[in-house]
C-alpha cells in the first residue's frame, strides 16, 4: 500500500537523477527515486515538469529523442508513480518519439478524445491523429 503523501517531482530532481552529473544533488535524487521505485513513497511527475525535462534534455543537453522518451517513460512506470494522467503522458512520449513533434502538442493529442477535442489552427494534430474541431 502506498503512503498517503504524494510528492510532486520537480524537473531538477529528474535531471539530476537521469544525468547523474552533480556530486551533491544526483545521489540525493537517486535515493529519492529509489524510494518511489520501491513504493516507499508515492510521487507524481506533473506534465509541466515532464515538458520542462524534455526541453532541457533535448535543447541544452542534446540528448536524443529516443533516450528522452525511453528514460521518462521508464520513470513514469515506477511503481510509486501515481499520476492520474500517466497513460496520456506515456502515449505523449510515444508520439514525441515517433512523430518528431513538439512534446506539448503530443500531450494535447494524447489527452484529446471525442469528448475533449483540441481546438487549434495547428495542422500537426491531423498528423498526430488527435481529436480536433475546427472553428
Amino acid at each position: 500500500m502506498l503512503p498517503e503523501k504524494v510528492y510532486l517531482i520537480d524537473t531538477n530532481i529528474v535531471l539530476r537523477f537521469l544525468l547523474d552529473d552533480h556530486a551533491t544533488f544526483s545521489p540525493k535524487a537517486k535515493r529519492f527515486m529509489q524510494t518511489v521505485f520501491s513504493k516507499e513513497r508515492a510521487a507524481a511527475l506533473p506534465a509541466v515538469a515532464l515538458v520542462e525535462c524534455v526541453y532541457v534534455l533535448e535543447k541544452f543537453y542534446r540528448v536524443p529523442r529516443s533516450d528522452i522518451a525511453d528514460n521518462l517513460s521508464r520513470l513514469l512506470t515506477y511503481p510509486g508513480i501515481v499520476n492520474s494522467d500517466k497513460a496520456a503522458l506515456l502515449k505523449a512520449l510515444k508520439l514525441y518519439l515517433q512523430s518528431g513533434t513538439d512534446i506539448v502538442d503530443c500531450i494535447l493529442a494524447a489527452s484529446s478524445s471525442e469528448h475533449s477535442p483540441i481546438v487549434s489552427f495547428d495542422k500537426v494534430f491531423r498528423k498526430l491523429r488527435a481529436h480536433t474541431e475546427t472553428l
